[in-house]
């Protein structure tokens, strides 16, 4: 099956099995490792892109779905002033991650702060409801989710 995707801004065409999933198009078929594969059943976030400005579990997104989609992977998303807010908010807050669950939580925080620049903790700790990390408690996190928001906001100004 042939389809054409806009990932990270550049029309994409690929000739893919229909079944086979965007997670392993990206993966496989493009060497975007930066989504990475947890659970395969869409509970985990390790796999989060965003899909028309939506996120979505890659896992569980057929080619046949992707096709005509606008696609954003951490790789695009990490070339952006957005990334680079986040990242600050996580550095000045001390978060580290160990890079299996990252992508997923930095895509979840950006699909956050692109709707709501003044999120609570609650909004935060919903926002990442569909990640599982291990490597840090959830405070952390959220800290840095809040700093990040700061100097977002700061930005705008």
């Amino acid at each position: 099956m042939n389809i054409t995707i806009i990932l990270n801004g550049k029309l994409t065409n690929l000739d893919v099995p229909p079944e086979k999933t965007l997670l392993e198009i990206l993966r496989k078929d493009l060497r975007l490792t930066g989504t990475k594969k947890g659970c395969g059943r869409g509970e985990c976030g390790a796999c989060i892109v965003s899909m028309d400005k939506n996120l979505v579990n890659a896992c569980l997104i057929p080619a046949f779905k992707a096709n005509g989609a606008e696609i954003l992977t951490i790789e695009g998303f990490s070339q952006t002033k957005e990334f680079q807010a986040i990242e600050a908010g996580f550095e000045k807050m001390n978060v580290s991650l160990c890079g299996f669950c990252a992508s997923g939580i930095v895509m979840s925080v950006e699909d956050l702060l692109s709707h709501n620049l003044n999120p609570t903790e609650a909004d935060i700790r919903e926002s990442l409801s569909g990640n599982n990390c291990r490597c840090m408690g959830s405070s952390g996190i959220i800290e840095g989710v809040m700093e990040a928001a700061k100097a977002r906001w700061r930005k705008r100004k």
